[in-house]
C-alpha cells in the first residue's frame, strides 16, 4: 500500500499533487451552475464541491477558488444574486467539463458547447435545458476560507424541478434513474448505480444511547 506523508506531498509534481488530493477525499457532485451578468450575457460552469446544508431552509453551498482573477460565476452570482444548480447527467458528460475551460466573460458557454440554456417562471439565471434536477437559487452569505483564500458561498434553494418519475413516495429522490454523473477528482466521471436503502438506525438492545 502506498504511503504518502506532508513531505512526500509537498514535494511531488504540482499536477500529480492536484490529481492526487482531489480524488482521495471520494466521489463528489457534478453540477452546472448557470448565471447571468448585467449585460445580459449567460454562463454555465462545472463545480464539484456542491454539499448540503440544511433542509429547512434548504441550503447548498459551494467552494470557488480566489478571486484574484476573473470568476465569472462568482462575479454575476454577488451582482444578481440569482442562480441556478443543474445536474450534469450522462448524455452531456463532455460539455459539462468543458465549461471548465477560461474562456472571456463576453462569452457563453452556452454558446461553446452543445449545451442549452432556459428561462422558466421569470427567474433570473439560465437553467441547463434537459438537467433532470434543476434548482433556482438565492445568494444567502459567503465565508472567507483563511486557509486557502477560497470562499464558501451558501444559497438558498427557491424552487426545485425534479420529474415525477424520479420521486420515491418518501420524497427521495432516485438519481440513479436520471444516470445523474459524479466526479472523481477533477475529470473522472462516473454513473452510480442505487444498491439498496436503509432504514433510520435506532441504538441496539442493550446498549446506551445518546440523542443525536
Amino acid at each position: 500500500m502506498a504511503e504518502f506523508s506532508l513531505n512526500d506531498i509537498n514535494q511531488m509534481h504540482h499536477l500529480y499533487r492536484i490529481n492526487l488530493i482531489n480524488s482521495c477525499s471520494g466521489y463528489k457532485s457534478a453540477n452546472l451552475i448557470g448565471t447571468k451578468d448585467t449585460d445580459g450575457i449567460s454562463n454555465v460552469a462545472v463545480f464539484s464541491s456542491l454539499t448540503h446544508m440544511g433542509s429547512n431552509p434548504g441550503l447548498l453551498g459551494f467552494f470557488l477558488r480566489p478571486t484574484t482573477v476573473i470568476r465569472d460565476t462568482y462575479d454575476n452570482i454577488k451582482t444578481s444574486g440569482k442562480y441556478t444548480v443543474n445536474h450534469v447527467y450522462e448524455d452531456i458528460i463532455e460539455d459539462a467539463h468543458h465549461t471548465s475551460a477560461k474562456y472571456n466573460s463576453d462569452v457563453s458557454e452556452f454558446d461553446v458547447t452543445q449545451l442549452h440554456e432556459e428561462y422558466k417562471d421569470g427567474f433570473f439565471a439560465p437553467f441547463v435545458k434537459h438537467s433532470p434536477i434543476q434548482m433556482a437559487m438565492k445568494f444567502v452569505e459567503e465565508y472567507d476560507i483563511k486557509a486557502n483564500n477560497t470562499i464558501l458561498l451558501v444559497g438558498k434553494i427557491e424552487k426545485l424541478y425534479v420529474p415525477d418519475s424520479l420521486i420515491e413516495k418518501d420524497g427521495f429522490i432516485n438519481l440513479s434513474k436520471a444516470k445523474v454523473a459524479t466526479i472523481n477528482g477533477l475529470d473522472g466521471y462516473a454513473i452510480p448505480e442505487l444498491k439498496t436503502r436503509l432504514e433510520y438506525q435506532r441504538p441496539k438492545n442493550g446498549f446506551s444511547h445518546r440523542d443525536k
